[in-house]
């Protein structure tokens, strides 16, 4: 039998709130704090937020079968019997199981932050160790002040490994992360170009990184990119935290995780790196050099943890792209197929020019091109303009047929690109989306990125509804 996630006794003992109802001694399966996405026998966490109340959602979570609710008032029209548990201020409460969650768990703990590739990095994490225990792991990109507590809320208690994401956009906010965490190993993947808008330069990013260290445990592992420009800066403030296992990954000759040699395919990649003194030679199921690269810091994640390294090698052949995240697809019209790889979830000048790599790598059909569409990259300050505008030379180093922009800063890339690789530009991926209606065809190889604020989705829906279109045209409906 499986064992509850919670019971109303330990959750009470975590928050020193009160029960209320005739729900009995309840146990919940799992916690949620979106009733639209709630399964049976949750513990729903009604969170108030400046948008959205979730004490208006109780009675529709109880409803679908949540277990109780935990609030910070009692909501209208909720029956007495109904099972709550009513504490001074529920995201304390959530704080509060999560905490209770890491002070019972016997498993190793890994968290991961980086300008780019956490969440990418985490899921190739997630991958690996499932070849060594049961894995409980951030879902999506919860990586925030709200995301991080119910991460680790819903640990389970015998899971053997727990990885975490950690985000920011501003200095502090990773210090008050990891203290909920506190990993065993730590990874920064690389320090770029993003939130500059909060950020004088690129060594105070760094600096907010590296505030992962400060819940290091006793005896842990940092693990940082050795190619980095911070890296020496990045070593430093862990050595101030009494950090003593510090381990470089990348190129460089002297990183412990060092790659030796890779070859680059549309689909995958062909690696060797040397990993603690120790060759290995892997297939990695995911393009890009980008990719390479955090699949070392993935590597030495079980080197830290002593597993075995032939056998977490092998697991690089498992991954998988995510949705929004270098997910590709064909979409079938009258006269043949297009390929479309969708990045748009997230974008800044690193991860751009990574996904520039990949479509330089992947293979047209005769009479197809190679074409990106980008939207802003937000967020990046008062040079915004400037780091929109660089991406013009990657673009034709790369050898891109055309490229089709959209926002206010992707306007300077537009001017700045030869006439010859100016597909068009237009306001916002509403418009974007009519123009590229008509213009992919058959062969093409179509890569979408931008800021989720850009909206670059909405441009993967339409694509892939063209897919759908043409089926209803060929059919006759």
């Amino acid at each position: 039998m499986t064992q509850a996630l919670w019971t109303r006794d330990e959750v009470l003992k975590a928050l020193g709130g009160t029960a209320r109802g005739q729900g009995g001694n309840w146990e919940a399966s799992g916690v949620s704090i979106d009733s639209r996405s709630l399964a049976k026998g949750d513990l729903f966490i009604a969170l108030e937020g400046p948008n959205n109340d979730g004490h208006d959602h109780v009675a529709s979570a109880l409803e679908k079968g949540a277990a109780a609710a935990l609030v910070h008032k009692i909501p209208e029209g909720i029956g007495q019997d109904a099972p709550l548990i009513v504490a001074e201020d529920s995201f304390k409460g959530l704080e509060a199981l999560g905490a209770a969650a890491r002070a019972r768990a016997q498993g190793r703990i890994v968290a991961v932050t980086g300008s780019v590739g956490k969440t990418g990095t985490k899921e190739a994490l997630r991958v690996m160790l499932s070849a060594f225990g049961s894995v409980s792991a951030s879902a999506s990109s919860f990586n925030n002040h709200w995301g991080v507590p119910l991460s680790l809320a819903r640990m389970p208690r015998d899971a053997d490994f727990g990885v975490f994401e950690l985000g920011m956009n501003h200095a502090g906010e990773i210090r008050e992360l990891v203290k909920q965490v506190r990993p065993e190993v730590a990874i920064i993947t690389t320090i770029a170009t993003a939130h500059l808008e909060f950020f004088k330069n690129g060594a105070e990013i760094a600096a907010a990184k590296a505030e992962i260290f400060e819940g290091l445990v006793s005896g842990g592992t940092a693990i940082i990119n050795a190619d980095n420009e911070y890296f020496g800066l990045l070593r430093a403030k862990a050595q101030a935290q009494g950090v003593t296992r510090i381990v470089g990954f990348g190129r460089h000759p002297e990183a412990q995780l060092r790659l030796l040699s890779s070859e680059l395919y549309a689909r995958c990649s062909a690696v060797t790196a040397m990993i603690g003194g120790k060759a290995v030679d892997y297939c990695l199921s995911m393009p890009g050099l980008h990719w390479v690269m955090n699949s070392l810091a993935v590597l030495g994640v079980a080197k830290a943890l002593g597993l075995d390294m032939t056998e977490a090698a092998a697991q690089m052949s498992r991954l998988s792209p995510l949705k929004g995240r270098g997910a590709s697809e064909l979409v079938q019209l009258p006269d043949g197929a297009f390929e479309l790889i969708d990045e748009s979830y997230n974008a800044n000048p690193e991860s751009v020019r990574a996904a520039i790599a990949v479509l330089a790598a992947s293979k047209p059909r005769e009479p197809g091109r190679r074409i990106a569409v980008l939207g802003d990259m937000l967020e990046l300050g008062p040079e915004s303009r400037a780091f929109h505008a660089g991406l013009a030379g990657p673009l034709r180093d790369a050898g891109i047929d055309l490229v089709f922009t959209c926002g206010p800063e992707m306007a300077a890339l537009h001017k700045a690109l030869p006439e010859a690789q100016r597909g068009e530009h237009a306001a916002d991926s509403l418009d974007l989306s009519e123009i590229l209606h008509d213009r992919v065809r058959p062969g093409d190889v179509v890569m979408v990125k931008g800021s989720l604020g850009s909206r670059m989705a909405h441009v993967v829906e339409t694509l892939r509804a063209l897919g759908q279109s043409s089926l209803k045209a060929a059919n006759g409906s």
